[in-house]
């Protein structure tokens, strides 16, 4: 497990909806989101379950955003990803939770540990916290998420599903 966790806001928003928004605890007792990532998903509104999910979860703690560095600034991510990103950088020992490809590879090219929305189901699955990952990820699709039949087919292999 990592000292910590920041999250962007696809794995928040999804986890969120599909009622499984705990699940974020799996990689890390703290979750910390950059103001940026609060920002991008407050434009749903104040009373978006996401938006209710990270000012009731008093596990999550939303954090001013620091200036981005040129190597992250670069990569030209969203504005949550390069704050999820540089927040990471900062930490060491934390993990970034994104699913954003072009995120993930900036966040590779720099060493920062991450993870995504499927590999939190199925670290979830692998830890005993939920007992399939199969209906946990089709909830997430049923949500929004985007995952082929080849894809959900693989990460079910990887924990014997």
């Amino acid at each position: 497990m990592a000292d910590a966790a920041v999250a962007n806001a696809s794995p928040l928003i999804l986890l969120s909806r599909a009622r499984h928004f705990e699940l974020l605890r799996v990689a890390a007792a703290s979750v910390f989101v950059p103001e940026p990532v609060l920002g991008e998903i407050e434009a749903k509104g104040r009373d978006d379950i996401t938006v209710l999910a990270v000012r009731q979860a008093p596990w999550v703690t939303v954090v001013p955003a620091s200036p981005v560095s040129t190597e992250i600034a670069e990569w030209e991510l969203g504005g949550g990803e390069s704050s999820v990103l540089q927040w990471a950088r900062e930490h060491a020992g934390s993990l970034a939770l994104l699913d954003d490809l072009e995120g993930r590879r900036c966040a590779e090219s720099l060493g920062i540990p991450v993870l995504g929305t499927v590999g939190l189901v199925l670290l979830a699955r692998r830890r005993g916290i939920v007992p399939l990952a199969r209906p946990v990820l089709e909830q997430l699709i049923a949500v929004g998420m985007y995952l082929s039949e080849r894809t959900l087919t693989a990460a079910l292999r990887r924990v014997g599903e």
